[in-house]
């Protein structure tokens, strides 16, 4: 298995549907219908900020996202909605993913999501994109990692805290549960210095 940053033009689809199975149960309501989200997300989807396991043959495995200043693994702007969901879609969807956001901590590197393909999982791939995510942030100066996992992911949680992450905070999402399915997201940290 090699991890490599960035992806191919042709890939867009693939990552964008492994995407959506990783995290449509939380973003549906919001970017949904399927259809739509996925043209969305292809469209959304920054090379520069992704880092991509593979196999012998070249195949994707899996993906793991990160966060600067410059952008995010998905980045769709205001034009990028409008285009998808047109004007009053794009204003309520991107009012209400703004709830989702967090910062840029300029002292932590900020991982934006990690998804496996449904043939490659329980092959170590989640821990080697980890992996690659921690020398990416030693790469940019970051002494520590920053993620957040929802409390209806344990699993993924599990996985976290075997590669070094603890525990920093939780936030309610209170009302927002409603939409986006999940009651709070923990704030995990790992220290790679």
């Amino acid at each position: 298995m090699k991890v490599e940053p960035g992806f191919a033009e042709p890939e867009r689809a693939r990552i964008a549907a492994l995407y959506w199975e990783a995290f449509g149960a939380k973003l549906g309501r919001v970017l949904g219908p399927r259809d739509r989200a996925l043209r969305f997300v292809a469209a959304a989807l920054d090379p520069d900020h992704a880092l991509c396991a593979r196999d012998g043959a070249g195949q994707l495995m899996g993906v793991a996202g990160f966060k600067t200043a410059r952008g995010a693994l998905v980045t769709g702007d205001r034009a990028a909605m409008r285009s998808g969901y047109g004007r009053v879609g794009a204003a309520w969807r991107a009012g209400a993913l703004a709830l989702l956001q967090t910062d840029v901590d300029n002292r932590r590197f900020l991982v934006d999501g990690i998804f496996v393909a449904p043939e490659a999982r329980g092959r170590g791939v989640g821990s080697r994109l980890i992996e690659a995510l921690a020398q990416e942030a030693r790469a940019r100066g970051h002494a520590e990692i920053r993620l957040e996992v929802i409390d209806e992911n344990p699993r993924a949680r599990a996985l976290y805290e075997r590669r070094g992450f603890v525990a920093a905070g939780r936030r309610p999402l209170g009302p927002l549960r409603m939409i986006f399915g999940f009651r709070a997201a923990t704030t995990m940290i790992r220290r790679i210095g």
